[in-house]
């Protein structure tokens, strides 16, 4: 409670005299008796002490008691201030220069004026001395005074309810009772003589002001009866803002922590003879103050340690029960301001306080969303972990939906304990973004699986098809490209069934899954495209690669009819080329191969000679008739050129086995003509005779033979003969000698030890080469060879069938 009085010393509320020393009456100074720190508010030239005031407030410790304070001063210069002893609440007592002081003389009525409407700002009960004497005079001391507060009054623009306490000073023998009336009816001709605002023109005294009358009997004189007195006034400022106390329905009070930043604005405005809006002064004080409040408590919180602990824990990882506890501290801070705030203006303490919660929570989001993100990343990771071992129990489509459906709601567990309890930030954010991340593992993971899956069933179908075409392929005929498709429908609808099987545990969209099926049916399809491509690249080879019935190279022994075989083996080789020419996976019919055989077949035949016939070609075309370009694997004039080259390299082969054929008819004719016979049995008939009459010569014929024989066999002189006869006989020079000696030598060895068994002279004078029974068989692709046999040499070669 601030208290203010105005002319004269108040004993009874521990006035001090100026400096130290002693009260007017004796007594010691307040510092001597007990604490009542008192200090001068405004100087004698009206300069406010700032540093004085907060000096005071802090001794008092004014910031703790709400709005219970009040001002004691002294008469002097200016007005002072000290906190009255012993009364409760907390009580200020502030003095002012009286309207009949000497301290300022006649010189300046306008600080008389100042101080007036200070006080009126500031206080809750306004002391005012008057000289019992003075009552029901026009001229007395204190009409001015009167005139003074009242106009100030009407400068405010709501009344503040304050209590003038009229002190009557030396008090006659006139009774109180019959003083205070003619006091009363003084004051009200004074209300009602002030010039009002329109606004106030009908209002009340009783409206601004509760007037409370006093008398004190002179202290020289009754000095005993002023003590008891005074002592009486004194307690009457007991509890003075309870209900029913002096300044029991006081309004618009300022809280003790503002009073300092409060009266100091107070000052400032009426010193700049400034009209003076108590309602608007203040909110403009609660505003300051509640605004320096919230600030400090801003800075203990981000000062306080546990949040500091929680905002470095909230950098690394998930912090459970973060909400609750971020809220108690949120609420703890807002705790404090309420209690500190508590006695200001509500609208500005509300707003106030509401900056200050949004301030906090601004201090408190980026740990939040911290907090989120970590929650995120850690249900992202425990969704795919969890997602992966489902997925070795469950379907596809089913484990992605219920580990989805888990993990959202424990994301959703989790932001419920991230939530704090002061606001309600909305995570859904967060979640979607959480969403987003389940959505994109999961189509990650199902494309992967998927394309594995599809992996696995091209594989197989690969598998199945490869081999099987190519060896289709390989034994060319009519019958190849139906039996491929047949093959290719087979394997495909296998493995389509399989695959649909397999994707059921996705549930997959129409789209999609048709979309899977075609692909591996068109995988199909591919491969036995690519095989046919790469046989087509070797068609030429497989022309030429002409065998037997049991896939052996084809021996000629003399009695084959070649140009048969040569026509066989190229209507074969047509018959290859017009089924590697085109890729046949569809039933449409084509010319291909009748336009092959009459291009390459027909155009051979002697009788064909009409030149309209031989002008057109029906090879000289880039396309086929009815065969799609993407079909096609040879064209027709790729057709032609291999043609031509494939007869050009057969026909070489072609005049090899009729050579070889007319080399083997030769060598199987060992008797001389007929007519030769003839002659020589003429003719040697007398040698003929001689032998027969001389054995002896019989008998060198015979070792002649036996030698002859064993020279032919060790030299194997027939198998010489075969590579040429140029070549046998300069192999058979260098072989002679040495075969001469060594029949000599073995003679000699026989001479000399037992005869040996027959059989054992025929194995040693048997040629190696006889006696292991192997036969030379040598076949090359484009040439002809010779093997031999017991009817004789024989010739082959690859090019027939």
């Amino acid at each position: 409670m601030v208290v203010s009085t105005a002319g004269g010393t108040l004993r009874f509320m521990a006035a001090t005299s100026v400096g130290p020393g002693r009260f007017k009456d004796g007594s010691p100074p307040c510092g001597e008796m007990d604490a009542c720190f008192s200090t001068q508010l405004i100087d004698g030239d009206g300069v406010f002490n700032v540093s004085g005031l907060e000096n005071f407030m802090k001794e008092v410790k004014m910031g703790e008691c709400g709005l219970s304070y009040a001002v004691v001063s002294q008469t002097t210069k200016g007005i002072w201030m000290a906190k009255a002893h012993n009364i409760e609440p907390c009580t200020l007592v502030m003095d002012l220069e009286g309207t009949d002081g000497r301290e300022r003389g006649e010189d300046d009525t306008a600080f008389e004026k100042q101080s007036a409407l200070f006080a009126l700002a500031v206080s809750d009960i306004v002391l005012i001395n008057m000289w019992c004497h003075d009552i029901g005079r026009e001229q007395a001391a204190n009409k001015p005074l009167l005139k003074t507060v009242f106009q100030v009054m009407m400068r405010l623009f709501s009344p503040r309810k304050t209590t003038l306490l009229f002190v009557i000073r030396d008090k006659s023998k006139t009774p109180l009772e019959n003083l205070e009336p003619i006091l009363r009816e003084d004051i009200q001709k004074i209300w009602d003589g002030v010039p009002k605002p329109h606004a106030h023109k009908e209002t009340p005294l009783s409206e601004f002001f509760n007037v409370e009358v006093v008398a004190l009997s002179s202290y020289e004189e009754k000095e005993e009866l002023f003590k008891e007195q005074v002592a009486s006034l004194r307690d009457r400022f007991q509890q003075s803002i309870a209900p029913g106390g002096l300044a029991g329905d006081r309004r618009g009070v300022v809280p003790a922590s503002g009073f300092s930043f409060s009266s100091q604005q107070f000052w400032k405005v009426i010193k700049e003879n400034k009209d003076l809006d108590l309602p608007a002064h203040k909110v403009m004080v609660a505003t300051v103050r509640c605004e320096e409040i919230g600030n400090e408590k801003i800075a203990s919180f981000t000062a306080d340690e546990e949040w500091q602990q929680f905002e470095e824990a909230v950098q690394n990882d998930y912090v459970p029960g973060f909400g609750k506890k971020i809220s108690n501290l949120l609420d703890r801070c807002l705790s404090e301001y309420d209690m500190e705030a508590i006695y200001f203006d509500e609208g500005v303490r509300t707003s106030k306080r509401h900056q200050l919660e949004s301030k906090l929570l601004q201090l408190v989001n980026p740990a939040y969303q911290n907090l989120l993100d970590h929650l995120r990343s850690r249900t992202l990771e425990a969704f795919k972990e969890s997602f992966d071992k489902s997925l070795e129990k469950e379907g596809f489509a089913v484990a992605a939906r219920d580990c989805t459906k888990a993990f959202l709601e424990k994301f959703d567990k989790g932001s419920e304990d991230a939530a704090i309890q002061q606001v309600k930030w909305d995570p859904s954010k967060i979640k979607d973004k959480l969403k987003r991340d389940i959505e994109a593992h999961v189509a990650s993971v199902r494309a992967k699986k998927l394309s594995e899956l599809c992996a696995k069933y091209e594989g197989q179908l690969t598998k199945a098809l490869a081999e099987p075409v190519e060896a289709l392929l390989d034994s060319a005929s009519e019958e190849t490209w139906p039996a491929i498709r047949k093959l290719l429908q087979r394997e495909t609808k296998s493995a389509v069934s399989g695959f649909e099987s397999a994707m059921a545990s996705f549930e997959l969209d129409e789209v999609t899954e048709k979309e899977l099926l075609s692909k591996l049916e068109s995988h199909g399809r591919s491969v036995v495209e690519s095989k046919a491509k790469e046989e087509a690249a070797r068609v030429l080879i497989r022309m030429k690669d002409s065998r037997d019935a049991d896939s052996m190279p084809r021996v000629w022994t003399g009695k084959e009819d070649i140009k048969a075989i040569t026509k066989t083996a190229r209507s074969a080789s047509m018959k290859l080329l017009s089924t590697m020419a085109a890729i046949r996976l569809e039933e449409d019919g084509d010319s291909i191969e009748n336009t092959l055989s009459l291009a390459l077949v027909d155009t051979a035949k002697p009788g064909t000679t009409d030149r309209s016939i031989q002008s057109f070609d029906p090879l000289a075309s880039s396309s086929w008739e009815r065969v799609p370009e993407e079909k096609t694997l040879i064209t027709p004039v790729q057709c032609k050129s291999l043609w031509r080259q494939f007869k050009a390299e057969t026909e070489y082969t072609v005049t090899q086995a009729i050579a070889a054929q007319e080399a083997n008819k030769r060598n199987n004719n060992w008797l001389p003509p007929p007519w030769a016979l003839a002659a020589m049995a003429i003719l040697g008939f007398n040698e003929f005779m001689t032998l027969l009459k001389n054995p002896l010569y019989l008998g060198v014929i015979f070792v002649v033979f036996l030698v002859g024989k064993a020279m032919w066999v060790q030299l194997d002189i027939a198998k010489e003969f075969q590579n040429g006869f140029l070549p046998a006989v300069l192999s058979l020079s260098t072989k002679f000698v040495p075969t001469i000696m060594n029949i000599l030598k073995r003679l000699a060895d026989e001479g000399q030890r037992p005869a040996a068994p027959e059989r054992q002279r025929e194995m040693e004078l048997q040629p190696k080469s006889t006696r292991n029974g192997s036969h030379s068989n040598v076949t090359s692709a484009g040439s002809s060879s010779i093997t031999s046999s017991e009817s004789g040499p024989e010739y082959s070669s690859p090019i027939a069938h």
